[in-house]
């Protein structure tokens, strides 16, 4: 159990990566996957593993069931290669601890089956930070929306990033709004085309800073 239980109706950043940093998702399908589990996993009543459901995961169109009780609040999602970065708005007790729960045991079941292989696939339990301010969690929307960005994904890797960008621009993922809680974002904004010139301007001071620290890191190593 966690040494700080994390509260209902507040947001929180959550994050991990593949073990040993290895990728989590190997092709565009992975990623496909991994989306339909944050929808299929959020609900009250469990249900059961996809792998079992025998879900098309080459299947060009999925009508998702959205379930009508929901566990957690789904803010914004980014799925880079090797790891991921969801904001949540905890709504039932100890739902996001759950919700992830849930995620982590049958995305790796589905992964393992794939690839063949044993073992876990995430680097120990999720890590998880509360978002206390307005601002902050503003900020944290761009952070998590375009966190490939961050990155610099290019070429052939960025096709397997799955971000709730394009859904906060009005063009949902496969026509799905999954984000049931976009709106205490956009809701500050006077239109979307607002929100986007603060994403963007935001990024751009992520990245800057970004690599600041990276030359700073340089340097010390320098010295050492």
């Amino acid at each position: 159990m966690r040494r700080n239980p994390l509260v209902n109706d507040e947001y929180y950043h959550i994050y991990n990566r593949g073990v040993d940093k290895r990728k989590i998702t190997m092709d565009k399908f992975d990623s496909d996957r991994f989306i339909t589990s944050l929808v299929e996993f959020n609900s009250i009543d469990p249900i059961g593993s996809l792998y079992r459901q025998n879900l098309q995961i080459n299947k060009e169109k999925r009508n998702l069931r959205g379930p009508t009780s929901q566990i957690v609040e789904l803010v914004a999602y980014c799925l880079n290669p090797n790891h991921y970065h969801l904001i949540l708005k905890q709504k039932t007790d100890r739902g996001i601890s759950e919700f992830m729960k849930r995620l982590g045991v049958g995305y790796t079941l589905y992964f393992n089956e794939k690839y063949k292989r044993t073992g876990v696939l995430f680097q120990g339990k999720f890590k998880s930070v509360h978002i206390s301010r307005d601002d902050y969690l503003n900020h944290l929307s761009v952070y998590v929306n375009l966190n490939d960005k961050k990155h610099n994904l290019r070429g052939p890797t960025s096709q397997m990033v799955r971000s709730s960008w394009s859904e906060y621009l009005g063009k949902p993922w496969r026509d799905q709004n999954i984000c049931s809680g976009k709106d205490i974002i956009l809701n500050q904004f006077e239109s979307v085309g607002d929100y986007r010139k603060f994403a963007n301007g935001s990024i751009l001071e992520i990245i800057d800073r970004g690599r600041k620290e990276d030359e700073i890191k340089e340097l010390i190593l320098e010295w050492i």
